[in-house]
């Protein structure tokens, strides 16, 4: 049995399908799904019918129990196992009278989908786990089965997008990050054309050029050919997906790749392929570690980025803007965290490295945990490379704790040692103006301003402060 398009109802499916879209276009979904009902009877492939059903189904029920007519999870999957062996299609019209009143009913949404697997129609079972998903988008077993479903129906797009959810609610799901992985080849030998090229000059439109870069040993950096060398490596790779040296190589590459394009697919199929190189090595290599989680807190910003534009852009008109803003937040904070994780866990494997301390304080101070940021910055701060900046920040910790007097000694420490007026010493010394100021040290106060002043007119509110005090004083 196959998918049945609107073009191919039946003339009296056709006008109960016109009747049902009127209804639910006016919000009588009673209506609309009575009508579906009877469409589904008749032509059980009709896809677009069930998802109009479904729609129809969550809008009446709005927040309503669902319904405990066909009784328990158990006694439904028994009568409908029964009923599958015999006749899926009527299996599926059992699962769909369940669904009527109760749309994410787990139990009824996995029979429809064996039900209509058996019936010979995979893009109604792939339905059926897409609303369990939207039903309760963490449960990570019903995300890995619509994962393989995708996969298996040739969407390596789709597969990939699940299989990367999983890894962001549970990074430690090796099973997702390995299928994410080989989707992501997958999905670049399909817009590579890797499948049907025989070697990777059949990818390069100039022959003669794949044999002018051989001989010359030339690096070309371009996307075209790029996607030549990866389509050369994927040979290698389907001969031994274990060899360390190849898979490295394509991470390599998909991330040249995405340097050049700047795609959110390209990232994700870099983050893939570095995941699946460090679980080769055990995370024995250091370097390709912090790689990869670069590249992972990359794609986080880049979530982040996009739901920012999204208020900008005027989300806030949107009738479900808090839910979003509080779901902004919690990527916030779940990046902050990710950031603090990997920086605590590079100090870990490197005790000794202050500069990485520094680099945990910097998080540590952008996720306003300025406690926790104290004492690796004191260790910091023997490090010549950072010292300065690792006492003025000092001296920010100490201000955000109220600890004023000590703040004030960081600050003047770090200007006293720092010879250029760049934007380090410009920061700070208004920083330290700005204490002065409310400390009631008004004679420092005015000193740190016109230092800057003498040095950068345009910097901050200094001219202002620096003129208005002029104004404000006494004429002799």
């Amino acid at each position: 049995m196959a998918i049945c398009s609107e073009k191919e109802l039946p003339e009296k499916a056709r006008t109960l399908w016109l009747k049902a879209k009127s209804a639910a276009e006016l919000k009588n979904h009673g209506y609309a799904i009575s009508l579906l009902q009877n469409i589904l009877k008749e032509v059980p492939g009709f896809l677009d019918g069930r998802k109009m059903l479904r729609a129809a189904a969550i809008a009446q029920k709005d927040g309503k129990k669902g319904s405990s007519l066909f009784g328990s999870l158990s006694s439904v999957s028994l009568r409908g196992g029964a009923t599958l062996k015999k006749d899926p299609i009527a299996a599926m019209d059992m699962a769909e009278r369940i669904l009527d009143s109760d749309p994410f009913n787990p139990a009824a949404n996995h029979l429809l989908k064996e039900a209509a697997i058996a019936a010979g129609l995979p893009e109604i079972a792939v339905f059926a786990l897409e609303t369990l998903s939207k039903g309760n988008p963490k449960d990570i077993k019903v995300l890995h089965e619509l994962g393989e479903l995708y996969f298996t129906a040739d969407q390596p797009d789709l597969a990939l997008q699940i299989f990367n959810r999983i890894t962001e609610i549970n990074p430690g799901d090796l099973t997702a990050l390995k299928r994410a992985k080989d989707t992501a080849a997958n999905l670049t030998m399909k817009q590579g054309g890797w499948e049907t090229a025989k070697s990777y000059r059949d990818l390069i439109k100039d022959k003669d050029e794949a044999t002018a870069l051989e001989q010359k040993g030339r690096t070309f950096k371009d996307v075209a050919t790029i996607d030549a060398q990866l389509a050369e490596l994927s040979a290698q790779y389907e001969a031994n997906p274990q060899h360390v040296d190849v898979v490295r190589q394509i991470a390599q590459l998909m991330e040249l790749k995405l340097e050049q394009t700047g795609s959110p697919d390209d990232l994700a199929g870099a983050v893939q392929w570095y995941a699946y190189c460090e679980q080769l090595l055990g995370g024995s290599d250091p370097a390709l570690a912090r790689k990869y989680s670069d590249l992972r807190l990359r794609q986080l910003d880049q979530s982040i980025k996009a739901f920012e534009d999204w208020f900008e852009s005027g989300g806030d008109a949107h009738p479900d803007a808090e839910q979003y803003r509080q779901q902004l937040l919690e990527m916030r904070r779940e990046r902050d965290s990710a950031h603090i994780g990997e920086a605590r866990k590079r100090v870990d494997r490197n005790p000794t490295d202050l500069q990485l301390r520094f680099e945990l304080a910097e998080k540590m101070m952008e996720a306003g945990q300025f406690t926790e940021a104290i004492p690796e910055l004191q260790r910091a701060r023997q490090n010549p490379n950072v010292r300065l900046k690792a006492v003025s920040f000092l001296g920010r910790c100490y201000s955000e704790k109220g600890m004023t007097d000590l703040a004030v000694q960081q600050y003047k420490t770090a200007v006293a040692e720092m010879v250029a007026m760049d934007a380090m010493k410009k920061d700070t010394l208004y920083r330290l103006a700005l204490l002065h100021e409310m400390m009631g040290n008004r004679t420092e106060y005015m000193d740190c301003l016109k230092d800057l002043y003498e040095a950068d007119y345009g910097y901050m509110d200094v001219a202002a402060r620096v003129e208005g005090s002029y104004s404000a004083a006494p004429k002799a």
